[in-house]
């Protein structure tokens, strides 16, 4: 029996180490970028075509390579960033594991044009899936020149399971803007199917910041400065007005690389807790420089789960410094009793005479009596012809003196409800803490969740008014502005349609911001914000179907619309969101999975009395 195992040739190890390492453009967008840094470069060109399906192109002006390095940096774990074991733990460059270069030529069609500054020449080289097709001299600017062409040209089925341009667009956007916000010193564009739509030059953190979320955030930042011996943490985090309901502008980075970290986000959230509603997140910008030994950024093949040494008082550390910049900038209420200026209370002082003081009054005053006439009289009215008139109006409640009024509508109210209660057809509904809604069905009785019945109702209206496009808009006497970011205005020609569908009017003013012209007219809630709501959960969701981008829209109307829980209803409105729940195909569950409705049924009922 012969021998089964067996080492695999490069080209296949190459496209094994692709799945991993390179999932989609935007992954060889951040691997070329972050080379390009490493490199040196202070001016970073990005260019694509397709959504990067057709061309990914990075030229920068770092120190480019040699012949002979360009040729290696192709090889499987070929690096100049570690030498021992030990570098491992002592890095200060993006890249290290040498992968990615072997793993984008396994897959795609890969031209590199690099020089030196103390070569005459530069060298191009081509390799196609793995295999070098030509290198040779070329003249060319200092710098390298990365172009890689039809991605997944021979894994027809990772190529398959792209999404659409526009959400593998949004994608490379948001791996753009993880780089650009820890590089403000480093000028960058973006060019997109032969136009710039992006340029960011070289700034302060603040305006780099501000450039990439939108100038109406300049306002809302507040800076975090914070120096120990186990990190040094600076920063902004924006003002708890600005928070939202979605994660969209929570950025960590540590040592200049982006990272996600569930566990000091929470320290974050800890220090907004009392100063945000339930459901809202805060925005921040916090960026970490620790000693490279204590942490290890090689436990995942894209580098943005990072393990810490230290996590626990770098916990401590940052919830500390959230809270400072907030008390700092008097965003938590307090009590300042240096406040100079403050009102002067006298001290009583028993050797002092004191006299009462006294108010003239002149007793002959009659505001009723003109002052140029002594004879004049107020007109008289007829109040009991009045009130009859209104009695008739009333409905013919047959009020014959004041003392019975009150006790004739009283009787009434009883008639009236005893009769209701005879009725078989009507029901009545109780509203329980300003929160859920009981009534008695014949199993037992029912708890119906107010807010989240309101969702699932508002959900299916607006959802059916987007597929047959029969939304109302109200217009704006005074259209509001709102400024977007490069990956949340990528997203705005996806959604427009759907927008427009249930009664969004909004034009575009060009530099990521748009005119909101009209709003739905069943929609109270601040139109900004409502918008950034909705492209943020598409752009969390990273939904790609046109189905499930319509019910992500729907469903952050209905929760931007929905009865808030402590709202008083009346027994007409209980009635009328009972009668809509049960006519809704799905009526026991949000469009998010919460449950609406919960029974108490008779059998419970009874065993609490015996």
């Amino acid at each position: 029996m012969s021998d089964i195992i067996h080492l695999l040739p490069d080209s296949i190890a190459n496209q094994i180490a692709a799945g991993e390492v390179i999932q989609r453009p935007s992954s060889v967008v951040k691997e070329l970028v972050e080379n390009a840094i490493d490199a040196g470069a202070d001016s970073i060109q990005l260019i694509i075509k397709d959504a990067g399906r057709t061309l990914i192109q990075v030229i920068d002006n770092g120190k480019g390579m040699s012949a002979t390095d360009a040729r290696m940096a192709f090889e499987r774990h070929a690096t100049s960033k570690i030498r021992s074991a030990d570098d491992l733990f002592g890095l200060h460059t993006m890249g290290f594991r040498g992968e990615a270069l072997p793993s984008i030529a396994a897959i795609a069609h890969v031209e590199l044009k690099t020089r030196r500054a103390e070569d005459e020449l530069g060298t191009l080289l081509q390799i196609a899936g793995s295999q070098v097709v030509g290198q040779e001299p070329v003249a060319c600017p200092v710098g390298s020149n990365f172009s890689v062409k039809n991605i997944f040209f021979n894994v027809p089925a990772r190529r398959k399971f792209l999404k659409s341009n526009d959400t593998e667009r949004r994608n490379i956007l948001t791996e753009l803007e993880r780089i650009v916000l820890v590089n403000p010193s480093i000028e960058f564009s973006f060019i997109d199917n032969d136009i710039e739509v992006l340029k960011y030059p070289a700034c302060s953190l603040r305006q780099r910041i501000v450039n990439v979320v939108g100038k109406s955030f300049n306002q809302q930042l507040i800076s975090i400065d914070v120096d120990t011996s186990l990190a040094k943490i600076t920063g902004f985090v924006g003002k708890p007005e600005s928070a939202r309901k979605t994660r969209a502008q929570q950025f960590f980075f540590v040592n200049n690389r982006y990272m996600r970290h569930p566990y000091f986000n929470r320290a974050v959230l800890s220090a907004f807790e009392p100063l945000i509603p339930t459901g809202e997140f805060p925005n921040y910008f916090i960026y970490l420089d620790v000693d490279p030994s204590t942490i290890d950024v090689n436990i995942h093949p894209t580098k943005t789960e990072i393990k810490f040494e230290n996590e626990q008082p770098i916990w401590q550390i940052l919830s500390a410094a959230v809270k400072e910049a907030l008390g700092k900038f008097n965003e938590v209420p307090t009590i300042d009793f240096d406040t100079e200026g403050a009102i002067d209370i006298p001290i009583h002082d028993p050797s002092k005479n004191t006299s009462q003081p006294r108010v003239n009054v002149n007793p002959s005053y009659n505001p009723f009596k003109s002052p140029s006439s002594a004879n004049y009289q107020r007109p008289s009215l007829d109040w009991e012809q009045f009130y009859q008139g209104f009695e008739k109006d009333k409905g013919g409640l047959d009020v014959q003196n004041e003392p019975n009024v009150d006790v004739n509508i009283f009787n009434q109210l009883e008639n009236s409800i005893e009769a209701d209660r005879g009725n078989n057809d009507m029901v009545i509904h109780y509203q329980y803490k300003n929160r859920y809604i009981l009534t008695s069905v014949k199993s037992g009785l029912m708890l119906i969740d107010q807010h989240r019945a309101h969702i699932r109702i508002l959900f299916d209206q607006f959802l059916s008014q987007i597929e047959h496009k029969k939304g109302i808009s109200q217009r704006a006497l005074f259209p509001e502005i709102i400024e977007l970011s490069p990956s949340e205005s990528a997203m705005i020609p996806y959604l427009i349609d759907d927008l427009a569908a249930v009664g969004f009017d909004l034009s575009h003013l060009g530099n990521n911001a748009y005119a909101i012209n009209g709003t739905p007219s069943e929609i109270n809630a601040d139109p900004v914000q409502l918008v950034h709501n909705m492209i943020d959960k598409s752009i969390e969701s990273g939904s790609d179907v046109k189905e499930e981008i319509r019910e992500s829209l729907a469903l952050s109307m209905a929760n931007a619309a929905a009865i808030p829980y402590g709202h008083k209803l009346s027994d007409e409105e209980m009635n009328k969101i009972v009668d809509q729940l049960f006519a809704s195909p799905a009526y026991k569950h949000t469009p998010d999975g919460k449950t609406i409705i919960s029974m108490l049924e008779d059998d419970v009922i009874e065993k609490m009395f015996r």
